[in-house]
């Protein structure tokens, strides 16, 4: 029996190690925002993030219109494997805010880059937003992942 077990598992793990080894298995898959953010740019001026690392992956981006604005919206992968989202949308910040936040979510501080300063809050469970508003565009950065990556991903936005 133990036999047969080796002869089953032998093969499995070569296909797994082949998979990780070979094909980058583990890897996140990637998009090209390019079309979302050209639909975007239609609708309102849109900050697209400029060298980032080839650690940042973009896993999805989609542009809608929505009763109360048009939003755009890129999740990333971060250089640490976790999510982040940036949404830009003219969307009010009244609206916006709780919905993405979420209604418990609370100012905690400042973070300033060469554009601007971004309001920072803590979230849903875990995750921390940076938001910066103007008279007619929000811009959101939400994720479960360090407060520093969140301000490279703002400090990369031209």
């Amino acid at each position: 029996m133990a036999l047969s077990l080796i002869v089953l598992i032998v093969p499995i793990a070569l296909l797994l190690i082949f998979y990780r080894v070979v094909l980058d298995g583990d890897k996140p898959l990637t998009v090209d925002p390019a079309p979302s953010i050209q639909q975007a740019s239609k609708e309102f001026t849109v900050l697209a993030p400029a060298g980032l690392d080839q650690d940042w992956h973009v896993t999805a981006a989609t542009f809608k219109h929505e009763k109360a604005g048009a939003t755009l919206r890129i999740g990333y992968v971060d250089p640490d494997g976790d999510p982040v989202q940036l949404v830009e949308s003219t969307t009010p910040a009244d609206t916006l805010l709780p919905a993405e936040v979420g209604k418990d979510g609370k100012r905690t501080g400042t973070y300033r880059t060469d554009a601007g300063a971004w309001l920072v809050y803590s979230g849903r469970p875990g995750e921390v937003a940076l938001v910066s508003t103007e008279a007619n565009r929000t811009i959101l950065i939400v994720g479960k992942s360090e407060q520093a990556n969140l301000e490279k991903l703002a400090a990369s936005l031209k």
